[in-house]
């Protein structure tokens, strides 16, 4: 029996080929049940599809939970766990919308099916892998302070907007939460034009809280771009680093074919493009 959960395990999170075939299954499976939702009416056809799609999600739902002490390793504990942990519960939003019981309220938690390609994309090593990817995660690891400065900014400047919208025409607004959806497209530069100032004096103030707004939405933009090009310097400087000490100065050391190793090397951690590596190889191979 321990063989065969761990086998299980190793089709969710192992590097076998029966693992990979499994997340192409899943991929497939995630997209296939959000086919019903870019219809309006339902119809036989598409209430199969969202019974089999459901089907096999209540089916990896239990095999993982039947495993979860091979992820969590906190023995019996696990099973007891697993099911408040974040994979879990997006998994379970994933199935209880296709309950007619609780369908028609909470259709809208199907999309949820689509942040499980998530989980997808981590078990193919895809976003630990991806060069591009990584840059980003390295970037908002870093500027999330930043980043959520100006979020607290943001939602604190869109709030204030309302207070002072909602004083000065309390007519044009029903309620505060309308106040609160003007400013925020307001900040956002949207202006939908549905609610508007009527007033010399709202009018003018919408004008001033325009031009504010189009900074702080900046501000943003500006912390990413920095960030990145900061992350982008330090890989430059770490490939230069490593292409110099990846040639000692013992000349028997420095054979060719053991600089293309250690270049291949640096091209698996992502500190040389595919380009660079086979210009570099071919340099070092007209040397053998």
């Amino acid at each position: 029996m321990q063989n065969v959960r761990q086998n299980i395990w190793d089709m969710f999170d192992g590097d076998s080929k029966v693992s990979s075939f499994y997340d192409i299954f899943m991929m497939v499976v995630i997209v296939a049940s959000l086919v019903p939702l870019v219809f309006k009416y339902d119809n036989q056809v598409l209430m199969w599809i969202d019974y089999i799609t459901v089907t096999i999600f209540i089916i990896d739902y239990i095999l993982r939970w039947c495993t979860a002490d091979l992820r969590l390793k906190k023995n019996k504990k696990s099973f007891a766990l697993y099911p408040v942990t974040p994979w879990a519960i997006l998994d379970l939003l994933c199935i209880l919308p296709s309950f007619r019981i609780i369908a028609s309220a909470f259709r809208i938690l199907k999309v949820a099916r689509l942040f499980r390609t998530l989980r997808v994309f981590r078990s193919i090593k895809l976003l630990r892998n991806a060069k591009s990817i990584r840059i980003v995660i390295d970037v908002l690891r870093n500027q999330w302070r930043a980043l959520l400065m100006v979020l607290v900014l943001a939602v604190s400047y869109v709030i204030v907007v309302a207070l002072v919208m909602f004083s000065i025409e309390p007519d044009t607004f029903d309620s505060f939460f309308h106040a609160i959806y003007w400013a925020t497209v307001t900040l956002t530069t949207i202006g939908y034009g549905d609610v508007y100032p009527h007033s010399i004096a709202g009018q003018a103030f919408t004008i001033i809280s325009a031009f504010i707004g189009i900074a702080i939405i900046a501000l943003p933009s500006g912390i990413i771009a920095g960030g990145f090009m900061d992350e982008m310097h330090k890989i430059q400087e770490e490939g230069i680093d490593n292409e110099d000490t990846a040639v000692p100065a013992d000349p028997q050391a420095a054979d060719p074919l053991e600089r293309i190793e250690r270049l291949g090397e640096l091209r698996d951690k992502g500190l040389l493009t595919e380009d660079e590596f086979s210009a570099k190889k071919t340099d070092l191979l007209s040397q053998v």
